[in-house]
């Protein structure tokens, strides 16, 4: 998530009345954006593989650590516990760096359906919708996913006894799942956005408030 601050939620319902409707149709478009772009930009597409590349990265140090220890000397096990150390170092805060970035993703969404209940652009709300940016997550992730199952399948069916480790076999299956799980939380997303967007601007007039402001009938 990009490092400034998420803007501010609508003002109340009564408090609106008396503010100027142009204003608050400016703030409503300018504020959707920005959110819709945090939530469904190829930036947060980006971000969401940096966190698996990171995760790649550290799987990697853990794969190095079991294959050290399947050699068996003492040499090889004071390698796998440093690479064991270091695979941990990258995994940990990585996870917390993902769980930080699920917080951000659901505020994010709270402040999107509170703007969208404040109001109705037609113009504003159908730019909302964003169907390029979910065909792009749509297909980006199908084509990780089939990379992550094939990576994986491959491992697991082309591993021959003599030949290939446990530790090369369970390291490239893991990395294999890390694409797949990625790319499921993509489609997860893409998905959700859509589902989202029928039911915030499914059909039907919304209701006119005080002053002439139209508002939004129903709850997305």
């Amino acid at each position: 998530m990009p490092s400034r601050e998420l803007p501010p939620p609508p003002p109340p319902a009564h408090l609106r009345e008396w503010l100027d409707e142009t204003v608050v149709r400016a703030d409503r478009a300018r504020f959707l954006a920005d959110l819709s772009r945090r939530s469904l930009g190829l930036g947060r597409l980006a971000l969401l593989w940096t966190v698996a590349a990171v995760f790649a990265f550290g799987w990697t140090f853990v794969g190095m650590a079991v294959m050290s220890f399947e050699s068996g000397d003492a040499f090889g096990s004071l390698f796998g516990v440093l690479y064991a150390v270091i695979g941990l170092g990258v995994l940990i805060p990585a996870g917390f760096w993902f769980a930080w970035g699920a917080r951000q993703e659901r505020r994010v969404r709270r402040l999107l359906c509170a703007w969208v209940e404040a109001g109705r652009d037609p113009a504003t709300d159908a730019r909302l919708r964003a169907p390029a940016r979910s065909l792009v997550w749509l297909t980006a992730s199908l084509a990780l996913g089939a990379v992550g199952l094939w990576v994986a399948f491959a491992a697991a069916a082309g591993a021959r006894p003599g030949q290939d480790t446990y530790g090369e076999v369970a390291y490239f299956m893991g990395f294999g799942m890390i694409l797949w799980i990625t790319a499921l939380l993509g489609l997860a997303k893409a998905g959700a956005h859509y589902r989202w967007a029928i039911r915030a601007f499914r059909g039907g007039p919304a209701a006119s408030g005080p002053g002439g402001r139209r508002l939004v009938s129903e709850t997305p």
